[in-house]
Protein backbone atom coordinates (compact mmCIF):
# COMPACT_ATOMS: atom_id res chain seq x y z
CA UNK A 1 0.00 0.00 0.00
CA UNK A 2 1.58 3.38 -1.02
CA UNK A 3 1.21 6.11 1.62
CA UNK A 4 -1.43 8.25 -0.52
CA UNK A 5 -3.57 4.96 -0.70
CA UNK A 6 -2.82 4.73 3.57
CA UNK A 7 -3.66 8.31 4.30
CA UNK A 8 -7.04 7.64 2.46
CA UNK A 9 -7.58 4.81 4.35
CA UNK A 10 -10.31 5.07 7.05
CA UNK A 11 -8.89 2.38 8.57
CA UNK A 12 -5.76 3.84 8.71
CA UNK A 13 -6.39 7.07 10.03
CA UNK A 14 -7.93 6.32 13.46
CA UNK A 15 -5.68 8.41 15.35
CA UNK A 16 -6.09 12.16 13.15
CA UNK A 17 -8.29 13.75 16.51
CA UNK A 18 -7.51 15.47 19.12
CA UNK A 19 -7.24 13.65 21.98
CA UNK A 20 -6.98 13.63 25.94
CA UNK A 21 -6.96 11.02 28.50
CA UNK A 22 -4.41 8.32 29.56
CA UNK A 23 -5.94 6.55 26.67
CA UNK A 24 -5.97 8.87 23.86
CA UNK A 25 -9.86 8.63 22.73
CA UNK A 26 -10.72 11.24 20.23
CA UNK A 27 -12.76 14.40 21.52
CA UNK A 28 -16.38 14.62 20.54
CA UNK A 29 -16.52 18.80 20.95
CA UNK A 30 -19.25 20.02 22.74
CA UNK A 31 -22.01 21.85 19.90
CA UNK A 32 -24.81 23.79 20.32
CA UNK A 33 -28.54 21.94 19.88
CA UNK A 34 -32.04 23.67 20.53
CA UNK A 35 -33.63 21.18 22.87
CA UNK A 36 -37.08 22.81 23.26
CA UNK A 37 -38.47 19.85 20.88
CA UNK A 38 -36.17 16.77 20.77
CA UNK A 39 -37.20 13.40 18.76
CA UNK A 40 -35.35 10.36 18.19
CA UNK A 41 -35.59 7.86 15.93
CA UNK A 42 -33.68 4.47 16.43
CA UNK A 43 -30.45 3.69 13.41
CA UNK A 44 -32.48 0.20 13.12
CA UNK A 45 -35.65 2.29 11.28
CA UNK A 46 -33.22 5.10 9.38
CA UNK A 47 -33.71 4.62 5.63
CA UNK A 48 -31.90 6.23 2.71
CA UNK A 49 -35.35 6.84 1.28
CA UNK A 50 -36.80 8.36 4.63
CA UNK A 51 -37.78 12.51 3.63
CA UNK A 52 -40.75 12.04 6.66
CA UNK A 53 -38.06 12.11 9.91
CA UNK A 54 -35.22 14.08 9.22
CA UNK A 55 -36.07 16.58 11.60
CA UNK A 56 -34.80 13.77 14.04
CA UNK A 57 -32.03 12.82 15.28
CA UNK A 58 -30.70 9.48 15.72
CA UNK A 59 -30.29 7.05 18.52
CA UNK A 60 -27.95 3.72 18.66
CA UNK A 61 -29.49 1.73 21.68
CA UNK A 62 -29.87 -1.04 20.04
CA UNK A 63 -27.83 -4.21 19.65
CA UNK A 64 -24.42 -3.55 18.65
CA UNK A 65 -24.24 -6.02 15.16
CA UNK A 66 -26.97 -3.36 13.75
CA UNK A 67 -24.38 -0.44 13.84
CA UNK A 68 -20.99 -2.11 13.76
CA UNK A 69 -20.44 -1.13 10.40
CA UNK A 70 -20.34 2.39 10.92
CA UNK A 71 -17.05 2.21 12.76
CA UNK A 72 -15.69 -0.80 10.34
CA UNK A 73 -16.70 1.27 7.39
CA UNK A 74 -17.55 4.53 8.39
CA UNK A 75 -17.28 6.23 4.74
CA UNK A 76 -19.70 4.14 3.95
CA UNK A 77 -22.64 5.31 6.17
CA UNK A 78 -22.12 8.35 6.26
CA UNK A 79 -24.95 9.36 3.17
CA UNK A 80 -27.71 7.02 5.12
CA UNK A 81 -26.98 9.48 8.56
CA UNK A 82 -25.68 13.03 7.45
CA UNK A 83 -29.80 13.95 6.65
CA UNK A 84 -31.07 13.30 10.07
CA UNK A 85 -31.02 16.74 12.82
CA UNK A 86 -28.31 15.11 14.68
CA UNK A 87 -26.93 11.93 15.88
CA UNK A 88 -26.11 10.29 19.50
CA UNK A 89 -22.75 9.06 19.47
CA UNK A 90 -23.07 4.88 19.03
CA UNK A 91 -23.91 3.39 22.54
CA UNK A 92 -21.31 0.23 21.89
CA UNK A 93 -21.90 -2.00 24.95
CA UNK A 94 -20.52 -1.56 28.40
CA UNK A 95 -21.55 -4.64 30.38
CA UNK A 96 -20.59 -4.68 33.69
CA UNK A 97 -18.94 -8.12 33.49
CA UNK A 98 -16.66 -6.75 30.40
CA UNK A 99 -12.83 -7.22 30.25
CA UNK A 100 -11.61 -3.34 30.84
CA UNK A 101 -9.57 -3.68 27.48
CA UNK A 102 -13.02 -4.32 25.76
CA UNK A 103 -14.83 -1.82 27.79
CA UNK A 104 -11.83 0.87 26.91
CA UNK A 105 -12.20 0.08 23.09
CA UNK A 106 -16.15 0.24 23.14
CA UNK A 107 -15.57 3.98 24.51
CA UNK A 108 -12.61 4.69 22.06
CA UNK A 109 -15.21 3.33 19.17
CA UNK A 110 -17.95 5.37 20.50
CA UNK A 111 -15.61 8.88 20.66
CA UNK A 112 -14.16 7.99 17.27
CA UNK A 113 -16.95 7.61 15.38
CA UNK A 114 -18.36 10.83 16.89
CA UNK A 115 -15.21 12.71 15.98
CA UNK A 116 -15.57 11.61 12.59
CA UNK A 117 -18.79 12.58 11.84
CA UNK A 118 -18.14 16.11 13.53
CA UNK A 119 -15.12 16.45 11.05
CA UNK A 120 -17.71 15.88 8.64
CA UNK A 121 -19.82 18.22 9.57
CA UNK A 122 -22.64 16.44 11.30
CA UNK A 123 -24.35 17.86 15.20
CA UNK A 124 -23.16 15.38 17.56
CA UNK A 125 -24.32 14.60 20.71
CA UNK A 126 -22.16 12.53 22.69
CA UNK A 127 -23.62 9.24 24.48
CA UNK A 128 -22.36 8.61 27.88
CA UNK A 129 -22.06 5.41 29.50
CA UNK A 130 -20.35 3.24 32.37
CA UNK A 131 -19.77 0.20 33.97
CA UNK A 132 -18.51 -0.69 37.49
CA UNK A 133 -16.49 1.70 39.60
CA UNK A 134 -13.13 0.49 37.74
CA UNK A 135 -14.90 2.28 34.15
CA UNK A 136 -14.83 5.63 35.57
CA UNK A 137 -11.16 6.51 35.23
CA UNK A 138 -11.94 6.54 31.31
CA UNK A 139 -15.59 6.13 30.56
CA UNK A 140 -15.91 10.16 30.56
CA UNK A 141 -12.99 10.63 28.81
CA UNK A 142 -13.39 12.29 25.13
CA UNK A 143 -16.27 14.47 25.92
CA UNK A 144 -15.91 18.43 26.69
CA UNK A 145 -17.46 19.87 30.03
CA UNK A 146 -20.71 21.25 29.43
CA UNK A 147 -21.60 19.49 26.69
CA UNK A 148 -25.32 17.98 25.86
CA UNK A 149 -24.92 14.49 26.41
CA UNK A 150 -27.40 11.02 25.98
CA UNK A 151 -28.02 8.15 27.56
CA UNK A 152 -30.02 5.55 27.79
CA UNK A 153 -32.13 3.46 30.60
CA UNK A 154 -32.73 0.13 29.08
CA UNK A 155 -31.37 -2.56 31.37
CA UNK A 156 -30.73 -0.42 33.94
CA UNK A 157 -33.47 -0.90 36.32
CA UNK A 158 -31.89 -4.11 37.50
CA UNK A 159 -29.29 -2.64 38.86
CA UNK A 160 -30.35 0.85 40.40
CA UNK A 161 -27.38 1.20 42.87
CA UNK A 162 -24.84 0.90 40.31
CA UNK A 163 -26.34 3.07 37.80
CA UNK A 164 -26.53 6.34 39.84
CA UNK A 165 -22.97 6.03 41.25
CA UNK A 166 -21.96 6.48 37.64
CA UNK A 167 -24.69 9.17 37.11
CA UNK A 168 -23.49 11.17 39.69
CA UNK A 169 -19.77 10.75 38.77
CA UNK A 170 -20.76 12.14 35.14
CA UNK A 171 -22.51 14.94 36.50
CA UNK A 172 -19.34 16.09 38.77
CA UNK A 173 -16.99 14.95 35.90
CA UNK A 174 -19.30 16.41 32.44
CA UNK A 175 -21.50 19.30 34.51
CA UNK A 176 -23.63 18.71 30.97
CA UNK A 177 -25.65 21.56 29.99
CA UNK A 178 -28.85 18.66 29.11
CA UNK A 179 -29.42 15.11 28.92
CA UNK A 180 -31.26 13.96 26.84
CA UNK A 181 -32.57 10.37 28.94
CA UNK A 182 -34.06 7.53 26.19
CA UNK A 183 -36.26 5.06 28.59
CA UNK A 184 -37.45 6.78 31.73
CA UNK A 185 -35.11 8.41 34.32
CA UNK A 186 -34.93 7.29 38.03
CA UNK A 187 -36.43 10.22 40.33
CA UNK A 188 -33.01 10.94 42.02
CA UNK A 189 -31.98 12.14 38.61
CA UNK A 190 -32.74 15.60 38.83
CA UNK A 191 -30.46 17.43 36.86
CA UNK A 192 -31.84 19.14 33.28
CA UNK A 193 -33.02 15.98 31.81
CA UNK A 194 -34.98 15.42 28.05
CA UNK A 195 -36.90 12.23 28.66
CA UNK A 196 -37.39 10.79 25.45
CA UNK A 197 -39.85 7.57 25.45
CA UNK A 198 -38.12 4.44 23.94
CA UNK A 199 -41.52 2.91 22.20
CA UNK A 200 -42.39 5.99 20.36
CA UNK A 201 -38.06 6.34 19.34
CA UNK A 202 -39.84 3.31 16.81
CA UNK A 203 -42.17 4.39 15.60
CA UNK A 204 -41.37 6.54 12.59
CA UNK A 205 -43.47 8.19 9.51
CA UNK A 206 -43.17 6.46 6.49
Amino acid sequence: MTSKEMRSNPLFMRNQFASEGKWGFPIIKKQKLDISNIELISCSDVSRKDTKNLHKGVHFFVDDYRFESIYNHPQKSLEKYRKYRFLLSPDYSLYADMEPWRQIESIGKSRWVGAKWQEEGMIVIPTVSWGLSRSFEFCFDGIQKNSIVALGMIGCKQNKKNFLKGYFQMLSKIEPEAIICLGKPFPEMKENIIYIDYVKSRKVER
